[in-house]
């Protein structure tokens, strides 16, 4: 049974399709809905001194940006998290927080291909998480579901 699911989103179009299988799927087993988003702490480790605070801060509205997306597309209650720290480990230690049965993510994020079929962040997951992870693939334009 799923109980609680973790949807994982980076705000991109490439998350789109894994939100709303996700979003099924815990309509399915009346499952409650968590959207989490993660400010890369790396990212912001590595811009420049003088411009840390507002990139954190982009970042952190671009967060909340994207899990208001997932609640607007869900027909129930979200709780929503914007974390900040390595986007894998905060994964994995949001879904062990909120006893999740499952993590759902999109297999490419905002960077684009990082890697030739799963990105990195997608991968990390699914060899660390606790729990099952549901990869979703954003289908091309030309491809049938």
């Amino acid at each position: 049974m799923i109980g609680t699911v973790v949807i994982a989103t980076d705000g991109s179009e490439s998350v789109e399709r894994a939100v709303a299988v996700a979003l099924d799927l815990a309509e399915r087993f009346d499952a409650d809905v968590h959207a989490l988003y993660v400010v890369d702490a790396g990212e912001v480790e590595n811009a420049p001194i003088d411009l840390r605070e507002e990139l954190r801060a982009a970042l952190t509205e671009r967060g909340e940006t994207a899990t208001g997306h997932v609640v607007e597309r869900a027909n129930t209650g979200v709780t929503t998290a914007v974390r900040e720290g390595r986007p894998a480990n905060e994964i994995r230690a949001y879904a062990r927080e909120v006893d999740a049965d499952v993590v759902a993510t999109g297999t490419r994020g905002r960077h684009g291909e990082n890697r030739f079929l799963v990105g990195s962040v997608a991968e990390r997951v699914v060899r660390t998480c606790p729990v099952p992870v549901l990869t979703v693939r954003q289908m091309a334009s030309d491809e049938s579901a």
